[in-house]
């Protein structure tokens, strides 16, 4: 490796939900202030206008399905970009903290004498459903919400699902879009089916989508789902809070009595 003139270090900053205006004030002057950028897909591309044209960015990809660099190529990447450039970001969707495996890298980057510093991130989880006018907590309705993956490395569904279900707490669901009907189903073994369920695709974004129903309307709902498109997963009454969700039940019950 060569080594660059300027301290080796790393820093790990959370991109936001999706719109660019949506990262930090210190996350955006972090960025302002690199020497390498590593992003990923769920990352605002305009972000990187506000990156000097001279400074090396690196695309890693880390869409689901769509894997540009494997994790461990990635931990390499920043020690490498860090040793030849000095200040290496990672830039990361949503929070680096949230389902970003950021442990993974910052336990590796040190490992090596780099120091690591994580910046804060709007995770998408709960800017997403609020920017849909979808209260994660109401009071008389939810006092609490689960946020977990909809698939496990094994391809299963997490307890954590099956126990969220149980519960009258609000389930966020991330990265389980392709999922989307049997993640319903399995939800609808423990609550009635007309629950409501929300999937948010593309959120913050100009091209943002989102879709209304019941548990019970899932497979109806799903004909309509891009599946190339990631998109949060919301479940439970506070669902209903949506401006359109009793219209949209209403002029899908008529329809399928027609």
């Amino acid at each position: 490796m060569t080594q660059s003139k300027n301290p080796p270090r790393v820093s790990l900053v959370g991109a936001g939900p999706g719109s660019k205006d949506l990262i930090t004030i210190r996350g955006l002057k972090v960025l302002q202030n690199a020497d390498a950028v590593l992003y990923d897909a769920l990352a605002a591309k305009d972000l990187l206008d506000e990156i000097a044209k001279d400074v090396p960015k690196i695309y890693v990809g880390k869409r689901c399905g769509k894997h540009f660099a494997k994790q461990e190529e990635i931990n390499q990447l920043l020690v490498e970009c860090a040793f030849n450039y000095g200040h290496a970001i990672r830039l990361k969707g949503g929070d680096p903290f949230v389902f970003g495996r950021a442990l993974e890298e910052v336990s590796y980057v040190e490992s090596f004498g780099i120091p690591v510093e994580v910046i804060p991130g709007v995770s998408s989880a709960i800017a997403v459903p609020s920017g849909q006018g979808i209260p994660l907590t109401q009071r008389g309705v939810a006092s609490s919400f689960w946020v977990m993956t909809g698939t496990k490395r094994d391809g299963g569904f997490s307890e954590d699902l099956k126990l969220a279900a149980q519960s009258s707490a609000t389930m966020v669901i991330l990265m389980g879009v392709r999922k989307f009907v049997d993640i319903a189903q399995e939800i609808r073994k423990y609550r009635g089916g007309l629950t409501p369920i929300a999937l948010v695709q593309n959120g913050t974004l100009k091209n943002e989508a989102c879709i209304i129903g019941t548990l019970s309307s899932a497979e109806i709902l799903f004909e309509s789902v891009d599946v190339s498109m990631p998109g949060i997963i919301v479940v439970g009454n506070v669902v209903s809070e949506h401006p359109s969700f009793f219209e949209d039940e209403i002029q899908r019950v008529l329809h399928s009595a027609i």
